[in-house]
């Protein structure tokens, strides 16, 4: 984005990266990030281990003839529509191809499918003008409510 280049706002700016968005099952997020984080720190800022997971959702299929699924799956017939739980798993990476290559190749080593479905983004995230000592009263350190209780699986 071009316009980009002129956007000055004091709480800080955007730089370009690529989303992968990577649908799988809840169970396997922690194992996907876990490959990820064996090859990209998978940064924001100075946090690590950054990714956003959805709430639960649903993906639907129609295996063809010589499918895996027809293959593997005891009784079934190809055509039949299959509909199974699954999440969205977002994170972001710089653009470069290699951390791409890397971070793509394990992704699909762990996945459960032998063609995940992934889509890959152009986007610009946000980075803050970082101030751990800001008196801002809307930071959670600052504002009486801290931090939201985190989820403990």
């Amino acid at each position: 984005m071009s316009d980009l280049k002129t956007y000055n706002a004091k709480s800080g700016t955007f730089i370009p990266v690529w989303t992968l968005e990577i649908q799988t099952i809840a169970d396997d997020t922690d194992r996907i990030l876990d490959a990820i984080m064996a090859v990209y720190p998978l940064s924001y800022g100075r946090y690590q281990r950054n990714a956003s997971i959805s709430a639960m959702g649903r993906e639907t299929a129609q295996p063809e003839p010589n499918s895996t699924t027809t293959t593997h799956k005891t009784g079934y017939i190809a055509g039949q529509t299959e509909t199974y739980p699954m999440v969205e798993l977002k994170i972001t990476l710089p653009r470069d191809p290699k951390t791409l290559e890397l971070v793509m190749d394990a992704i699909h080593h762990v996945h459960h499918y032998e063609e995940p479905v992934i889509f890959l983004r152009s986007d610009h995230v946000s980075r803050a003008a970082y101030n751990p000592d800001n008196s801002n009263p809307n930071r959670w350190w600052n504002n009486g409510r801290g931090l939201p209780n985190q989820i403990v699986d």
